[in-house]
């Protein structure tokens, strides 16, 4: 866990402003308390302010009346946000008057500060889905050049030291993309690996998953793997990205030098992408609940800029924790 001790430590030296769209959830707040205390983030609060503070107040929270409270229904900078979100949408059919209508959300309102600088990162998904979280999202911010699909990655703290980084393992895609194309497949595997290197600061080495090793079967669904694995090399050659690689030879050095003999990172993988979604999320929920790890994310990936998506069922710790990943992305962002 000494990852998340670092993150912490990074974001207390260069704060940044984070803003929180579900601004009177009550784990959201009570998480809010706690990262304005620790000097962790300057946070924005959306929402009603007597609300807001008459929560904080009913809970103890003695730190609350330092964020930065803003009501999209009320605020000053309703009209010039409007005017942002119809040029950016005015050519998919937004009229002003549905403009109008969505700066009041509160989630298109954190997106809309963002673009114009006026925050640096937003984290929400408390209270609302994922779908709800994305869909501003990726209507305002959008994505990173020549990256067009997000994906979530998991960090993964295990109690088994042998394996990954001294027990850590990034794993994606486990929240965003169903079913991937060989493309969206390749654009994870270098988002997942970048995010390695970049956030985190672990040289990544990056196993392309399937239940095959090096031709030991042959299935559409591997082709997909091997087509990615090559299309990932070619996107980021700096990163080690090998497959198709089964579990056991991307983890265990034995096997992985039994079964792929040369590779730079069998045996030795720290970064493990799933071929589908619904795999990456079952297998990280079973090493969890069966083996004992600790997961923290998951931290989306492949936006223009840091926007994160909490699962409903999320803790106070949760939120603690991502708001210090989501103030790491945008230090890591700007010094890019």
């Amino acid at each position: 866990m000494e990852i998340l001790k670092r993150f912490i430590e990074t974001a207390k030296s260069n704060p940044q402003r984070i803003v929180l769209p579900e601004g009177d959830e009550p784990r959201t707040l009570k998480a809010a308390d706690r990262i304005i205390g620790d000097g962790i983030a300057k946070i924005i609060l959306l929402g009603q302010s007597d609300k807001i503070l008459a929560l904080a107040k009913e809970n103890g929270l003695k730190n609350i009346e330092r964020a930065t409270i803003i009501d999209p229904q009320k605020s000053a900078d309703a009209e010039r946000y409007t005017d942002l979100l119809f040029e950016l949408r005015k050519n998919k059919g937004l009229t002003r008057e549905q403009a109008v209508e969505l700066v009041k959300d509160p989630l298109y309102f954190g997106c809309l500060m963002i673009k114009s600088g006026d925050a640096d990162g937003e984290l929400a998904g408390a209270r609302n889905t994922t779908g709800n979280v994305l869909r501003p999202a990726l209507q305002i911010v959008k994505t990173q050049p020549g990256i067009s699909v997000i994906s979530g990655a998991m960090l993964m703290f295990c109690k088994e030291k042998a394996y990954g980084e001294d027990g850590f393992l990034l794993v994606a895609d486990v929240a965003v993309m169903p079913n991937p194309t060989a493309q969206e497949l390749a654009q994870i595997a270098v988002c997942t690996g970048r995010t390695m290197k970049n956030m985190i600061g672990i040289e990544p080495k990056v196993a392309m998953l399937s239940f095959s090793t090096k031709g030991s079967a042959q299935h559409e669904f591997v082709d997909r793997v091997v087509e990615a694995t090559g299309m990932a090399q070619q996107m980021a050659p700096e990163l080690k990205i090998d497959g198709e690689l089964q579990a056991d030879a991307a983890l265990v050095p034995s096997v992985g030098k039994f079964k792929a003999p040369g590779s730079p990172v069998a045996g030795e993988a720290n970064v493990l992408v799933f071929p589908a979604l619904e795999i990456g999320n079952i297998a990280y929920k079973m090493v969890e609940r069966l083996g004992g790890a600790v997961s923290v994310g998951p931290v989306l990936q492949g936006m223009a800029a840091p926007i994160n998506d909490l699962s409903r069922g999320c803790s106070v710790d949760d939120i603690y924790y991502m708001t210090a990943i989501t103030a790491n992305q945008a230090i890591t962002a700007k010094k890019q």
